[in-house]
């Protein structure tokens, strides 16, 4: 296993991690302690969760799962991005985000989090608020470092520049998608990373699926598969939808080039987001022990300059090719922000 700075903190990552995000909805507790145990045997020190992954029951399982060996794991959470209706339950207040860490740090069974991460962009919570509220945090012991997920290029610039300003903490990572389907974080994410010193965490690799191979366009998916359990309410998973048409013909294109290389289609994607210089650590999302050894097994492999030009001839950098994709929208791209009130 290779091993990575985060940041510019001193401490080291390994370059895959697991994530969290099935464990207690998707995958009972006794195959999700099953599942870290083997990454941790495997090598990877990184794992990443949140307080909204299976409502809190993802922290709780880690936590469980850990608790032996605290001390030779990176334990990074979000906050957020919790799912309650309740007002002030919920955010990036200073209110909200003392309340989130406390019960993380319940479920987690641990006096601190390593990294903790700002889940989403909150566009009424000034980033002074935040930052200075996980400052304190870091002053308490409480997180060791701290960073964001989903953020855009120009949000990362801004609060950089806050943390100067108050000379405070700073975010030194930031959690994206990264796939050979979505690759829109080189367009600008990449370079603002490399500026400001900063790790990316890379999650969907697999983009939800669609590049392990087994979806064809136009056909059903296997009634096991994710595309079919969540049919109706992911359409950009969907095979049958003539709208996907376009995007299943590029993945064909992506298998053809993964047999004429002699390796697996979902090989060749987790190893491609860990071609890129910027990327410190790419996240496995495992819903069951067969794909997460599916996903040790590639692990090693490496692709050569050939294989990686090809990849740029189906699918340009910097290109999504699926808008649906996209992990959140922004407040100003709501019909209100784009139009002129007219009286």
């Amino acid at each position: 296993m290779e091993y990575r700075y985060l940041g510019k903190t001193g401490t080291k990552v390994s370059a895959f991690a697991l994530g969290g995000s099935s464990f207690g909805s998707r995958t009972s507790e006794e195959d999700s302690i099953k599942m870290i145990d083997e990454a941790l045997d495997f090598g990877i020190n990184l794992i990443d969760t949140s307080n909204r992954y299976g409502n809190g029951e993802s922290e709780l399982i880690i936590g469980k799962a850990i608790k032996a060996r605290r001390q030779n794991v990176i334990l990074a959470s979000k906050f957020g991005a919790e799912a309650t209706h309740e007002l002030n339950h919920s955010g990036a207040s200073r209110r909200s985000i003392r309340a989130a860490v406390e019960q993380s740090l319940l479920r987690l069974q641990t006096d601190y989090i390593d990294l903790y991460q700002l889940h989403l962009p909150f566009e009424f919570v000034a980033y002074e608020e935040i930052l200075l509220t996980l400052n304190d945090l870091v002053k308490e012991g409480k997180i060791h470092h701290i960073g964001t997920s989903n953020h855009l290029g120009w949000q990362m610039v801004q609060a950089q520049a806050i943390s100067d300003r108050y000379h405070i903490q700073r975010f030194v990572s930031e959690q994206t998608p990264y796939s050979m389907i979505n690759r829109q974080m080189e367009f600008e994410l990449a370079e603002v990373a490399k500026q400001y010193d900063l790790s990316l965490f890379v999650y969907s690799p697999l983009s939800g699926g669609l590049l392990t191979g087994k979806y064809k366009a136009g056909q059903a998916a296997l009634s096991d598969s994710r595309a079919a359990t969540l049919k109706g309410y992911a359409d950009a998973l969907d095979p049958e939808l003539a709208e996907n048409e376009y995007k299943f013909k590029i993945i064909e294109k992506l298998q053809q080039l993964a047999n004429e290389a002699g390796i697996l289609l979902a090989d060749m994607a987790v190893a491609f987001t860990q071609s890129h210089p910027s990327v410190t650590s790419t996240l496995w999302g495992p819903r069951t022990s067969e794909q997460l050894k599916a996903y040790i097994a590639g692990a090693e492999l490496r692709l050569g300059t050939d294989v990686l030009d090809a990849i740029d001839a189906i699918v340009p950098p910097g290109k999504r090719i699926d808008d649906k994709e996209q992990t959140w929208s922004p407040e100003w791209m709501s019909a209100e922000r784009r139009r002129r009130h007219v009286s």
